[in-house]
């Protein structure tokens, strides 16, 4: 028989799982209502979840959607708190930067100099 219990809060598993750094910031994301279990939501941080639940909450810029595979005991380490859920998370396309200068950040003076150098010779051809 296991002495795991059958609920968890849901701001203390969203931070074991380390969705969130603190559970202040896990309970803010519940109070202010957005967060859904089950596709209902809910606005308590004291909400009990149990394992099967499907849990859709904002993090950063994306809609992190997690169904509950166990009950953690304590935050571990990241390895421990991914199998504390199944990630059902659209994967995000990654979208191609402006093209940069290939050197290290900002050319220097004398890349300048070569670069409008160059320029002034492809006009006088």
């Amino acid at each position: 028989m296991s002495d795991a219990p059958q609920k968890l809060r849901i701001d203390k598993w969203l931070w074991q799982a380390r969705f969130f750094k603190t559970r202040t910031l896990a309970a803010k994301v519940v109070t202010g209502g957005h967060l859904r279990v089950n596709g209902e939501k809910i606005s308590k941080a004291s909400y009990g979840i149990s394992i099967g639940d499907v849990l859709t909450f904002p993090q950063a810029k994306r809609i992190r959607v997690a169904r509950v595979q166990a009950l953690g005991d304590r935050r571990g380490p990241a390895p421990e708190a991914q199998t504390l859920y199944l990630d059902m998370t659209e994967p995000e396309e990654k979208i191609p930067q402006g093209p940069s200068f290939a050197g290290k950040g900002r050319p220097t003076k004398r890349d300048r100099r070569n670069l409008d150098l160059l320029k002034i010779h492809r006009l006088e051809e």
